[in-house]
Order: C-alpha cells, then sequence, then structure tokens
C-alpha cells in the first residue's frame, strides 16, 4: 500500500484527485487550512472508496505551520511514496504573511519548497516515490526578479501567481537534478484551465469575463484532478523527472523555466527564507 499526501486537498483539484486515488486502496494523507473542510473531504474521500484516509492540518502561509506538519509526518509514516504540492492561492492586493514574506509566493513556492526539503529524506528512503508541483500555463511570459523576492515594484495579483508558478518549476527542475539516480522523480504540471474557486479573487472588472470562461472554456475540477492522478500513478511515468506536464504530455517550458542557473539562484534565495527552525 502506497502512502499518498496532497496538499490543498480540501477542494478544487487537490479534493477531486484524491476521490480519483481512492479507488487504487491506498492510504491517502489530505492536508488543508479548515478543519471542518478536512473532515468532509475525509467523508468524500472514504465514500470514494478508500480504506485508509488521514487528515493533517496547515496554512502555507506560515512556516511554522509547514514545520509542524512535516513533523507530524516524519512521526506518524514511516513511507512516503507520492508528495503532491497542490496548496494554492491568489491574493490581488500585496499581502505579507506572518514571517513577512509576499503571500502568494509563500503559499504558491515557499511552503511547497519548505516541506519538501524537510520530506526530501524520507522521500529518498521511500523510493521509487514521486514528487509534483501543480504549476500553470500562466507561467510563460512570467518574470522572476530575485532582488525583489517582496514583490515591492510593480505588484499585481496576476504577475504574482505567474511568477510563483514559475518558481514551481524551476524549483522542480533543480530538485530532479539534485535527486537523480536517488530513485526519487520530481515534475511539474499544468492542470488545465480548472474552474475552481480560486479565480474569484480575481478584480471585479474581470469577474464577467471569468464567469463566460469557466462555463465556456474551463475544465472542471474532476478534469484538472486527473493530471494530478497521472502524474502519481501512471507506471509509465516511473523514471520521468525534471518534466514539466501539459494535457498528460511532456511540454518544454518557457525559456526562464529552463534557466537552470535561476532556478539555481531560487533555490538558494529560498533557503535564507526559511525561518530557522524551533
Amino acid at each position: 500500500m502506497k502512502t499518498i499526501l496532497i496538499t490543498g486537498a480540501t477542494s478544487g483539484i487537490g479534493l477531486e484527485a484524491a476521490r480519483q486515488l481512492a479507488a487504487g486502496g491506498d492510504r491517502l494523507l489530505l492536508v488543508g487550512r479548515n478543519p471542518s473542510k478536512l473532515a468532509d473531504a475525509a467523508t468524500a474521500v472514504r465514500a470514494a472508496g478508500a480504506g485508509d484516509v488521514d487528515t493533517l492540518e496547515c496554512d502555507f502561509a506560515s512556516q511554522a505551520s509547514v514545520r509542524q506538519l512535516a513533523k507530524s509526518v516524519l512521526a506518524q509514516y514511516d513511507r512516503l511514496d507520492v508528495l503532491a504540492n497542490n496548496a494554492g492561492g491568489y491574493h490581488k492586493n500585496r499581502t505579507e504573511t506572518e514571517d513577512g514574506i509576499e503571500a502568494t509566493f509563500a503559499v504558491n513556492h515557499l511552503g511547497g519548497y519548505l516541506l519538501t526539503e524537510l520530506l526530501a529524506d524520507l522521500m529518498v528512503r521511500s523510493a521509487p516515490s514521486r514528487i509534483l508541483f501543480t504549476s500553470s500555463v500562466l507561467h510563460f511570459g512570467a518574470g522572476l526578479d530575485l532582488d525583489d523576492p517582496g514583490f515591492r515594484r510593480g505588484y499585481s495579483g496576476e504577475k504574482a501567481y505567474s511568477r510563483s508558478k514559475l518558481a514551481n518549476i524551476l524549483y522542480a527542475r533543480a530538485l530532479a537534478r539534485r535527486l537523480a539516480g536517488t530513485g526519487v522523480t520530481v515534475n511539474a504540471f499544468h492542470p488545465g484551465a480548472v474552474a475552481t474557486g480560486i479565480w474569484n479573487s480575481m478584480p471585479w472588472f474581470g469577474q464577467p469575463l471569468v464567469t463566460v470562461a469557466k462555463r465556456l472554456f474551463m475544465i472542471t475540477a474532476a478534469e484538472g484532478g486527473r493530471a494530478l492522478t497521472h502524474l502519481a500513478t501512471d507506471p509509465e511515468l516511473a523514471a520521468v523527472t525534471g518534466e514539466y506536464f501539459q494535457k498528460n504530455r511532456i511540454k518544454t517550458p518557457s525559456r526562464r523555466a529552463q534557466d537552470d542557473a535561476l532556478g539555481q539562484r531560487l533555490c538558494e534565495l529560498s533557503a535564507t527564507m526559511i525561518a530557522p527552525a524551533d
């Protein structure tokens, strides 16, 4: 029986992927911020056929909370076969977390970075294992100014979201290089333009367009969840690492996403932005 951890598992593609994975008979660890939503998610996943479902609370805007999550996982589980870094958010206005980090970067990149680094040794001991990052097609055209990680200059919610998704791919590629030969694969993917609640935070003037897009162009959360499920379980991907996927196929990411020097600088910067453990 495999152990699969999914962050952002109380709604959207995280919850739908958990439902889909339920039929496999594996142990599912559902991570979310809200205890009541976690309980509802666990009920839904059990109803989908899963026999072993655990819930773990974590707010990815808090490094202390991420560290506590990692501590709980290490204390309770002796293996982790899939780590799906799926938690994410969108902030229309620039916001800082309790750690003084710009919130979109903190939740969408740095939280997953910290959790992955803390669980990396467990993933290696559990090999063959897989690490996944939910990125986005919006990384195309995104920039990443590492001299302004707080995005104090020229902030917009759309730019902050896009650059965090670029960071996901850069880190995935860098981590794949670092873990080469360990049996741990690391990949990022675009789940599709999914009609989830994340779009509700878009500016008011963009809401009519979002409403139309959800109806005409966006896919369902269940369809988006299948992209995560595919990468987590497809046996043909057992040795595939350091790639970016769209529509379940490897796709060349943006030029910036292929900048390995930028990826290494991002990793070095991220390491300095992590608050020390207690």
